[in-house]
């Protein structure tokens, strides 16, 4: 079972994953049992505060040590918003890692006034989906559109459709998170 200190243990695999990718070692505890149980992870990079990368997984479908350091990856690497993060700005870059706790589809709203009224700021993850388009913002989100009307339009922005967009057939999920956040960069990392 996983502990409130368990951030001391995935941020740094978080950092390691990425480390791997130039062929530097940051040490992580990798052995812990509850690693090998399935999680849903975000892995969110920030450079002097600002976002400098975020992938995720929504659903649990594979061992959270593996969630982890695949979302790493692809936040340094595959953030589609921004270039690829380089060995030299490595130690600027602070890392925040989420877990999800499973979906929870939230039923019977009467139109979008309604379903914006149903959400909880700052407690709420949220998932936006209508056919194909599919979007979430993460409850850390909330700190920048406290407004649940103004989430509700970035959030269609983000899933590809018009912040004017609402239809009867639009799905909303929610989630919460537990949250780790570096103050530093853990470990310098060292060329192997």
């Amino acid at each position: 079972m996983m502990t409130p200190d368990a951030g001391s243990v995935l941020l740094p695999i978080a950092r390691s994953a990425i480390a791997r990718s130039w062929g530097m070692e940051v040490r992580a505890r990798e052995d812990v049992p509850w690693l090998a149980e399935p999680g849903a992870t975000f892995v969110t990079l920030r450079k002097h505060g600002a976002l400098r990368g975020c992938i995720g997984s929504l659903e649990a479908r594979r061992p959270l040590l593996v969630d982890v350091r695949a979302n790493a990856v692809a936040a340094a690497f595959r953030d589609p918003r921004f270039p690829p993060v380089t060995p030299s700005e490595f130690d600027e870059v602070r890392i925040e890692v989420s877990l999800l706790s499973p979906l929870s589809r939230i039923d019977f709203f009467a139109g979008e006034d309604d379903a914006a009224a149903r959400l909880q700021p700052c407690v709420d993850g949220v998932v936006l989906e209508y056919g194909t388009a599919r979007g979430t913002f993460l409850p850390q989100v909330w700190e920048d559109l406290p407004d649940p009307a103004s989430f509700l339009q970035q959030l269609k922005r983000k899933a590809g459709l018009p912040s004017s967009f609402w239809a009867p057939e639009v799905r909303l999920y929610r989630y919460s998170v537990f949250k780790w956040i570096e103050t530093e960069a853990a470990t310098t990392p060292i060329l192997t």
